[in-house]
């Protein structure tokens, strides 16, 4: 597990992602004395800015702290693939937890992509957002029979999608697989130059920024404190903890493990490599690929993750994770130029249900967390802005526990 007290944007990932930061990016500064707020956020990545763009749009006053640059850790190596469908499929996922649970997770994280879609629009944010449809592919594991089965399960559930058969795949997309779910819903975006825009929001609304390390916090029924690297408190009605993959002691669950995946970036493509609609698309696997396109006209193809949160192992297996993906991305895309311009990996967070761990810790009445993204880092960032949001606000709702830190393990 990785350590709260040194771990760094450097043990976070590595390589050179094709993202871009954002036109404006508001740098923060180091405390000069205790502060009191409504809501502390720590964490400057996507999380944190979401939920300072929405806790400012509410009214609240904000600050958020980070130890190092805004965006440049976890955020920076996410291929910003804003799905709603997530790594569990609904079959499975009904499997653990009834029908109507699953259902309900997945028309909520439908719902999700849909509020950023909506929101990335509202305020003009410059970061390449653009709604995609996703194609989900059948695999050497799960083949027509189950993506009929889930296709169903999911049109039960009021959710959009169709399922195609190999000559409708392969006439329409060029992809030869025996069959594949094509859904509308979902979005792409610039993650490094998304986070900048909204954080800009935030700080344009009064949201105070410190470029510092959150050391300890404390806590009682009405109230919470961090406590700074240089000593100085800040005193708040709520801390949320948005620190990415990392974390801190006072957030316990058994669902959560660090995992690494690894991610290539070709050369832009001609007019032969892309394919019609330049959806987003994935694998039915357990250890699936999944790739989409740039503003550039570059393929972005990740996948090839292991279950470690080594920093030294996971760059030195740079090289050989970097063909393996050119190879995998050769078999499906022959007509793609496959040339390298840019590879990167990085650690990310996952459950055992596919879900995050968003809601209060536990124990800690003024304290909140989301974690545990899995494969819809950015889409549950978006989820968790609203649900932490309405928890703030004095609101509980009975969907909230989907999501909880101290839900049982469901295996």
């Amino acid at each position: 597990m990785l350590d709260p007290d040194t771990t760094r944007h450097a043990d976070l990932r590595s390589g050179n992602p094709p993202w871009l930061a954002g036109v404006t990016r508001p740098v923060g500064a180091a405390p000069q004395a205790d502060l009191r707020c409504e809501v502390a956020i720590i964490g400057g990545g996507i999380t944190g800015c979401m939920m300072a763009e929405h806790l400012t749009a509410m009214g609240r006053d904000v600050v958020l702290v980070d130890r190092e640059r805004a965006g440049f850790g976890s955020t920076l190596a996410s291929t910003a693939m804003l799905q709603w469908e997530i790594d569990l499929p609904l079959r499975r996922l009904a499997a653990l937890y009834g029908f109507e649970a699953a259902a309900d997770v997945y028309r909520r994280s439908f719902s999700a992509v849909a509020g950023l879609t909506d929101l990335a629009g509202e305020l003009g944010l410059s970061c390449n957002f653009l709604p995609r449809d996703t194609i989900y592919l059948s695999s050497g594991e799960i083949g027509r029979r189950e993506l009929q089965e889930e296709s169903e399960l999911r049109h039960r559930a009021g959710l959009p999608g169709l399922l195609l058969d190999h000559p409708t795949l392969l006439a329409n997309f060029g992809l030869d697989r025996e069959a594949a779910i094509v859904s509308p819903g979902s979005a792409e975006a610039d993650p490094l130059s998304l986070c900048h825009a909204l954080l800009d929001v935030a700080a344009r609304r009064g949201a105070r920024i410190l470029r510092d390390e959150a050391v300890s916090f404390d806590g009682t029924a009405n109230a919470a404190a961090v406590i700074l690297s240089g000593g100085q408190v800040i005193e708040a009605e709520h801390v949320v903890l948005a620190t990415g993959y990392v974390m801190p002691d006072c957030v316990v669950s058994d669902l959560h493990q660090i995992a690494s995946s690894w991610a290539l970036a070709t050369v832009p493509q001609g007019p032969q490599g892309l394919w019609p609609s330049r959806a987003l698309i994935w694998e039915a696997s357990e250890d699936y690929v999944y790739c989409r396109t740039t503003s550039e006209g570059r393929i972005v193809f990740g996948g090839e993750d292991e279950e470690h949160d080594d920093p030294a192992r996971r760059e030195a297996q740079a090289d050989a994770k970097t063909a393996a993906l050119q190879e995998k991305l050769r078999a499906l895309l022959p007509a793609a130029d496959s040339r390298v311009s840019h590879h990167w990996s990085g650690a990310f967070g996952k459950t055992a249900d596919g879900l995050p761990l968003i809601g209060r810790v536990p124990g800690q009445p003024r304290m909140l967390a989301a974690y545990g993204y899995g494969g819809n880092g950015i889409t549950f960032s978006f989820l968790a802005s609203r649900l932490l949001g309405a928890l703030i606000a004095g609101e509980e709702r009975p969907w909230f526990r989907h999501f909880a830190i101290d839900r049982p393990h469901p295996l």
